[in-house]
């Protein structure tokens, strides 16, 4: 150990994403001194959670960051259609959801995080270490004291009064702190590829159905962030049949591709997206919590997961600024955090379980739904449009900043 940078902090995150660098500078605001480590030497990773939440927009107005956010370049969309069997159906109006905060942004995560990363840094106590990998956790008397870390220095231990893994669905201080999650299966995997967008591109469009399959179309700018869903672990199978079988596959859903599809000519374009549904059933343990996916891995339905981490993060926050600013970080904190985050998060996996099967029965070659089902959602679409738009955009119990939490010092 006489090698090992010690390093005394009120509070570590392990990880980077969406959860951990909104919670550093929530907390970081409030005057806490907190360290975000995130193994990556940027934050450039392609085919991640692209969507910002109309409630995430919320929590950034709330933090008097949402109008310096809306000047990155980034898509705004009002609604989202989807294409059933050749049809278009409007599903969702973020138009009825309250303004300003009325449209759903897409933009890279990377943007996002990085826009996170320029506005904390303007708080002395906030602090990024890239290129910097948690690797377990210093535990003494049972109590998580705080994370051992190699970074490009060297080998460092961070002690802090609360360590929080966000360091997403493999966690490794998840493992370390005994937390194992519990899986639900799931039928379904996505193979995820860039596509240019044809000339004259139909309205942004959230995805494409039909008896052949199901094709995701997500706009960023001049492309698309494409995903196809396919049965559970048959990706094997599907390489061994060819690129020219896939493109095929692709065209007989999503016929607006077909004149871009050509671009797929090797199948390092095409990464394989490995759905998972679990949950922890404790979340923290004293001095540790765990908060997005590394708490509660979401599929892709709904495109939610993003945003339900950082949902965490709020409630996370708004729990623990106090106590962390005396030292301390009583563990029924921690289990109130749980206690409030758990009841969304299943409500929402609930749904995602019911759409896996409908997703999967047309992933193996079926209809997602009866045509008498799918007749009553294009008629009743008017009237869902709402609802639909408040239960993507907004989600169950969404959090909001304590108003009391003041800025730290900068």
């Amino acid at each position: 150990m006489s090698d090992t940078t010690v390093i005394e902090r009120d509070c570590v995150i392990a990880g980077g994403g969406p959860a951990g660098m909104m919670l550093g500078y929530l907390l970081a605001r409030s005057g806490i001194r907190v360290t975000v480590l995130e193994k990556h030497a940027d934050f450039f990773r392609d085919f991640r959670g692209d969507t910002i939440h109309p409630s995430t927009l919320t929590t950034l107005g709330e933090l008097g960051l949402r109008d310096r956010f809306l000047q990155l370049p980034l898509n705004r969309l009002t609604s989202m259609d989807v294409v059933f069997d050749g049809q278009r159906v409007t599903m969702l109006d973020f138009g009825r959801l309250p303004a300003p905060d009325d449209f759903l942004v897409l933009a890279p995560q990377w943007d996002f995080l990085n826009f996170i990363a320029r506005e904390a840094t303007s708080f002395s106590g906030f602090d990024l270490r890239m290129s910097t990998e948690a690797t377990g956790l210093v535990i003494e008397d049972g109590d998580v004291r705080g994370v051992r870390a190699t970074g490009p220095d060297g080998d460092l231990e961070l002690r802090a009064a609360l360590t929080v893994a966000a360091d997403g669905r493999t966690s490794v201080l998840r493992t370390a702190a005994g937390l194992v999650p519990e899986e639900t299966g799931v039928p379904i995997d996505v193979l995820w590829f860039s596509l240019p967008k044809p000339q004259n591109p139909p309205p942004d469009t959230l995805g494409y159905l039909s008896p052949a399959g199901m094709v995701i179309t997500i706009s960023r700018g001049d492309h698309y962030q494409c995903g196809m869903i396919i049965g559970k672990g048959r990706a094997d199978e599907l390489r061994s049949a060819g690129l020219d079988a896939l493109r095929t596959r692709i065209v007989g859903i999503a016929p607006v591709l077909a004149s871009v599809v050509h671009v797929l000519t090797a199948w390092d374009q095409v990464k394989l997206l490995s759905v998972e549904l679990n949950h922890l059933d404790r979340w923290c343990r004293p001095g540790f919590i765990a908060i997005g996916d590394a708490a509660h891995a979401m599929s892709p339905v709904g495109g939610v997961g993003v945003n339900y981490a950082i949902q965490d993060a709020v409630a996370l926050g708004n729990a623990v600024g106090p106590d962390l600013a005396t030292g301390s970080v009583p563990i029924e904190s921690l289990k109130a955090v749980q206690r409030r985050r758990e009841k969304p998060v299943r409500k929402m996996q609930r749904i995602q379980r019911i759409a896996h099967v409908a997703i999967g029965r047309q992933a193996a070659g079926g209809r997602i739904a009866p045509r008498w089902a799918v007749w009553l959602l294009r008629v009743a679409s008017p009237l869902l449009r709402g609802f639909l738009a408040r239960f993507i955009g907004v989600g169950f119990l969404p959090e909001h900043v304590d108003a009391d939490e003041g800025a730290g010092a900068a």
